[in-house]
Parts: structure tokens; sequence; C-alpha cells
């Protein structure tokens, strides 16, 4: 039953941010660096004050005693405290969050709208000129790497947002119109034209109907690409959201607010999946929840 269905992926959602938030904690320890502090820098601190800050860190030297003593300041909300800024993880994503999610819905928006109608034209077009044209265009925009976009909106003085779009729609075009391509030449799609239905008919209740189901596959997939777009696209347009702060945190090698993110970012990906799956049972009543 559907009831059933969504309690599992509840159970999943659960069991990823555990793993997840546990592998997270694992490259953390793991990684050059950790444990360092650039306070022991500081020529002014005694060495007694440098044994104090070292000690401070010793408890963080056990990968299990650090992601427990972790998970449970977590379950009461607290994140940590980024070392590098100073302040609590949870605000830092509170106030950053918005930002990214504002940049990347918008850009997603525009992608998927320009891919899907593109797509459409090309197929209800049936003109070789205009399908290698599109062809053309989204292999341009594939290739490019998002830096290389992101540089060149910059330079035009163009919108973040559309930088986000243009990383989305080369697959989203490429996607549904060889879905819609292949569903041109499905039995029931090939009785209904000869029924003499028009083209956009076919095409709006038949072939996209029939390509619905991959397309929110292809959506639920989305979450991390953009992620990585909002990385690069945020650090090259100095914008202050969740990408530009994972870079930063990286490079300050604040571990704090890296983990914080990563689990995050599983969350997004899970539950992203979770409605895709539900949504399934909205675009095909044949699908059986058990």
């Amino acid at each position: 039953m559907r009831i059933m269905r969504i309690f599992g992926h509840l159970e999943t959602i659960l069991a990823t941010l555990l793993i997840g938030g546990f592998l997270s904690a694992t490259l953390a320890r793991l990684a050059p660096g950790f444990g360092a502090d650039e306070q022991e820098l500081d020529s002014r601190l005694s060495a007694e004050s440098i044994r104090q800050i070292r000690e401070s860190h010793a408890q963080e030297r056990n990968i299990l005693h650090f992601y427990f003593n972790y998970l449970k300041r977590a379950i009461h909300g607290d994140l940590g405290t980024s070392r590098s800024l100073g302040k609590p993880v949870r605000q830092l994503i509170a106030d950053r969050l918005p930002i990214t999610v504002r940049l990347c819905g918008l850009g997603l928006l525009v992608g998927w709208t320009v891919g899907l109608a593109l797509a459409i034209a090309v197929v209800m077009a049936q003109v070789r000129v205009l399908d290698v044209f599109a062809a053309g265009l989204a292999g341009t925009f594939l290739s490019l790497p998002a830096a290389v976009l992101a540089l060149l909106f910059v330079y035009f003085n163009a919108p973040a947002s559309l930088a986000i779009s243009l990383i989305v729609f080369p697959k989203v075009f490429s996607f549904s119109r060889n879905l819609l391509a292949q569903s041109y030449g499905l039995p029931h799609i090939i009785t209904a034209r000869a029924k003499g239905l028009g083209e956009r008919t076919v095409i709006i209740r038949h072939a996209f109907r029939n390509a619905l189901l991959p397309l929110i596959t292809l959506m639920g997939l989305d979450i991390p690409r953009l992620f990585v777009g909002a990385l690069i696209t945020e650090q090259v347009f100095a914008w202050p959201g969740m990408g530009r702060l994972f870079w930063e945190s990286a490079q300050r090698l604040d571990y704090q607010v890296l983990m914080g993110i990563l689990i995050l970012l599983a969350l997004f990906v899970v539950v992203g999946n979770l409605i895709a799956d539900l949504a399934y049972g909205w675009a095909d009543p044949r699908i059986q929840y058990r």
C-alpha cells in the first residue's frame, strides 16, 4: 500500500542520514589537516596555551567517539560551530540555504521549461534543420564547463540563475527529445495519428504522457547536479549561498560546516527520490504501491 511505501522511504531517509553522517565524519577525520588549528600559528601563544588547544581536539581523534558526539548534538539541533567563522553551523545554513534554493529553483524552472518546449517543438515540426540546430545548441552548452558558463554570464552581466538553467537545459532537452521521438513510433500513437488527431493532441496527450515517468526520474536525479552547479556559479558570482559556503569551508578545513552541508544534501537527494516515487502514482495510476 501507499502508506507502507511512504514509511519505507522514511526508513531510508533515516538510514541515509545515519550512514551519510558517519561517512562524512570518517572522511572529515581522515582528511589531511584534521585537528589542526590556525591558533597554533600565533607566535604570541605560550607552549601551555598551544598544549591546551591540542588537548581540546584530542577527543576528535577517535572516529566513533567523534561521530556519536556529533550525532548526540545534532539530535538537539546543534550541528556544531564553524571554526573559521565563529558562528553556529545551523545559523550559517539557515542564512545561506534560501539564497541557493532561490537560485537553483529559478534555474531549474527555466531549464526544464526551455528544454521541454524545444523538445516538443522539434518532435512536432519534424524539420531536419531545426532538429540539427537544437541538438547542436544543446551539445554546445553540454560541452562547456559550468565555470566557463558562469564566467560568460558575469562578463555579459546576465542573471546567475540563467547560468544554472543552461547546466540543466541540455540533458533535459536531449532526454525528453529522445523519449518523445521513440514514443512517436509506438502502436497506439501511430493509431491516434491515423485516426486524424492533431499533432498537438498526439504529442501532449499521448507521447508526452508516455515519457512522463522517465522525466520524473530525471528530475529527481537533478538535485546533486544542481548543487554542483550552484557551488561553481555562486563562487564565480560571489553569491553568499550554500555552494560558496561549502567551497570556503573546504579551503579552510572547516569540517563542522562540511559535515552539516553534506548531510543536508543527502537528505535533499532522498526526499527528492521520495517525491519522485510518489509522483509516479499520479502520473500513471497503473502503478501499485505494495
